[in-house]
């Protein structure tokens, strides 16, 4: 089956939704997304996005915040761009339906969280993200001209070389190939513009914070598409997850600690001050270093955030959510300090894009935590990425609108899916043990600390799996869990290829075999050009 559409969107957080708001006035818009249209990162996010609003703030002061979190590895550029579009972004989204939180004059409520200088975080309490995702999905199921596919996967892009089997000057992208996972059938979807707004991959890790639809499928599409990638080395571990058997790592939010959360070991001595002069606001990338740093030395399985001395009613008010997902748990934050661990929570790599969100194929868009623009350099300032997904959208909405009406080039016909001899699988297992290995070794050898000899034992078990799964997934039919693991397994090695290629300590990426910053030989982006093969995994 095939289907033409103006706009290919793939992904339904707030970047991907963004776009769809921005461009379906214009032409016909396919939003895909592989679970429900509500289930993405977004809906996760707690603590806000952040804008300069009060006058007390500057965008000089925001652009300096986020130079200092990412390791002056930002594009000083991409970083104006971004701050200075953040107040017409929270208009977009107000102008959607989103309701921010007001004070008692009526003003908007501005937190402030690790890495920022002043307060500057628009918030919805702890659960803005679910806030964000409520307008923006109702507004998109609104519009009558996006249509919606959920539970359905991105298998691969169609790009012009693809079809034409020749590598030309400028790569095209002609839309997509995408699994309707409860049919089990492939189909194709032909666009003039097709947009990667995926999101991240967590679950390329054991431990994380993230949904998990989160495995890098975006990154791993394009990538096999020939679109380069970035910075994939930075993955941010979040440093406070809430450490509780049942819990699935729960996040709990920078904002505890941007109001005031002390993190303190079993004794109750509080250890950030040893760490950092900012302490317990200090960036995520130290704080999950130091918490590791304390677990390693203690032995203990977990460190504690403590936040009573500010009150039961001041608690209940500002996270709501948290507090009663604690108690669920039978932890009561008011009273006592929450055991947190850190997990992988945003990789601050991706496709690379420019300045309008394009990659390096021509009409393949990618927004939100599926690209590498620039902004976040070596560790994500907390709260610009859903700023950089919506000011990114709007970017790559203005482009993909002016290019509207031209012809699509080069004019091929794209083909239907081919599964060859492929067969159903009676072997599931090979899938869930791999996807299991992979995700542990990961964990295991490209943590919050690293050193040259686990990258290689990671790189080494990485490819020989990759070899088994590219066997694997030619002999038998496509099934979601298949191609998340073709995906993760991708992305894994990406990360490992990165991190292995830096030889210093910068922002997320710390190793023990070269513990400085490096500023003479590795101030710049690690770029890994775009495969250029259809067998490539």
């Amino acid at each position: 089956m095939k289907i033409t559409t103006d706009f290919l969107i793939i992904g339904s957080g707030i970047a991907g939704l963004s776009y769809a708001l921005k461009v379906a006035d214009q032409g016909t818009v396919s939003l895909v997304t592989k679970r429900d249209i509500d289930v993405s990162a977004t809906q996760l996010a707690q603590g806000g996005i952040a804008t300069v609003f009060s006058e007390a703030d500057s965008f000089d002061s925001h652009a300096k915040d986020t130079m200092i979190a990412g390791a002056y590895l930002s594009n000083p550029e991409i970083v104006d761009l971004v701050v200075e579009a953040g107040p017409a972004a929270i208009n977009d989204l107000i102008d959607w339906g989103v309701n921010f939180c007001r004070n008692d004059e009526d003003q908007y409520d501005l937190t402030r969280e690790g890495g920022h200088s002043h307060r500057r975080i628009f918030h919805s309490k702890d659960a803005t993200g679910r806030e964000i995702e409520r307008a923006l999905v109702e507004a998109a199921q609104k519009h009558p001209n996006i249509n919606l596919y959920q539970n359905h996967i991105a298998v691969d892009l169609i790009t012009a070389d693809k079809v034409l089997h020749q590598k030309s000057e400028q790569n095209h992208c002609l839309g997509a190939y995408i699994l309707d996972i409860k049919n089990k059938d492939v189909l194709t979807f032909g666009a003039q513009f097709t947009v990667l707004a995926t999101g991240g991959a967590g679950k390329v890790y054991f431990y994380t914070c993230n949904p998990d639809i989160a495995t890098g499928d975006g990154m791993a599409i394009g990538w096999r598409a020939g679109a380069d990638v970035a910075n994939m080395e930075f993955m941010q571990f979040h440093p406070t997850t809430l450490y509780h058997p049942q819990a699935k790592s729960f996040l709990i939010s920078e904002a505890v600690r941007g109001e005031g959360g002390i993190l303190k070991r079993a004794d109750g001595y509080a250890f950030m001050p040893d760490y950092h002069e900012l302490k317990d606001l200090a960036p995520r990338d130290i704080v999950a270093r130091a918490i590791d740093s304390e677990m390693k030395k203690s032995g203990a399985d977990c460190v504690f955030l403590d936040i009573t001395y500010k009150g039961e009613d001041f608690i209940k008010h500002h996270f709501p959510m948290i507090y009663e997902t604690c108690l669920g748990f039978g932890i009561d934050m008011t009273k006592e300090p929450i055991p947190v661990v850190p997990a992988t929570h945003y990789l601050c790599g991706g496709l690379c894009t420019d300045q309008s969100g394009e990659t390096n194929i021509r009409n393949l868009f990618a927004i939100g935590e599926v690209a590498c623009t620039g902004l976040h350099g070596a560790n994500r300032l907390a709260s610009n990425s859903l700023l950089e997904g919506v000011v990114f959208a709007k970017k790559a909405a203005q482009v993909s609108l002016t290019r509207l009406d031209e012809k699509p080039a080069p004019s091929v016909s794209v083909p239907p899916w081919d599964c060859g001899n492929a067969t159903d699988s009676d072997e599931e297992v090979i899938v869930a043990h791999n996807w299991d290995e992979i995700r542990r070794c990961m964990w295991t050898y490209v943590g919050i600390v690293r050193s040259d000899k686990r990258l290689q034992r990671a790189m080494n078990r990485i490819l020989l799996i990759q070899k088994e799964i590219d066997e694997y997934y030619w002999d038998f039919l496509l099934t979601s869990d298949l191609i998340e693991l073709r995906n993760i397994t991708t992305v894994a090695k990406l990360i490992v290829q990165s991190a292995l290629s830096r030889h210093e300590s910068r922002g997320l990426h710390y190793t023990i075999d070269h513990p400085q910053r490096d500023d003479k030989n590795f101030q710049h982006d690690t770029i890994i050009p775009g495969a250029h093969h259809s067998g490539d995994t």
